[in-house]
């Protein structure tokens, strides 16, 4: 009798292009890079690190801004990093550039990194908790 080739032993191995929920898809996205906490996202700031505040205008006007941070509307997100792009931020300089992408609660942030690395952005990361966690943390926050 020989082993079915659709899996490994005993468990059946997934279809890369069979449809997955959300909940999967986060862990498959996070599990191809470290994600980081608010301090470690503050420490890289002061190293040079670009942070990237993708909330939309409602979120930034009710909760405030990091200082520093660049912000770009998740939907202009690609064009605005990708340091070969037409519409690309002045701060995009290169694929070795460290980005700490920031949503509201650490959600939207993991599925923007894995389309910023895709465009071969390779340092990109999101922060764990995502403008919640680091107004939580006590790090800095101005009014809009």
């Amino acid at each position: 009798m020989s082993e079915d080739p659709r899996t490994n032993g005993s468990e059946a191995v997934r279809d890369a292009s069979a449809p997955v929920g959300i909940d999967e898809l986060l862990e498959r996205v996070r599990a191809g890079y470290d994600r980081i906490g608010p301090s470690e996202a503050a420490a890289a700031a002061e190293a040079g690190a670009l942070l990237v505040d993708i909330r939309y205008a409602a979120l930034r006007d009710r909760d405030g801004l990091i200082p520093g941070a660049l912000v770009v509307e998740r939907n202009e997100l690609e064009w605005r990093l990708d340091p070969r792009g037409s519409h690309r931020a002045a701060e995009a300089v290169g694929h070795d550039l460290r980005v700490v992408v920031i949503c509201n609660e650490g959600y939207a942030s993991s599925l923007a990194v894995a389309s910023l690395r895709q465009l071969g952005l390779h340092r990109a990361t999101d922060l764990i908790g995502g403008f919640q966690a680091w107004r939580g943390a006590g790090l800095p926050v101005t009014s809009t």
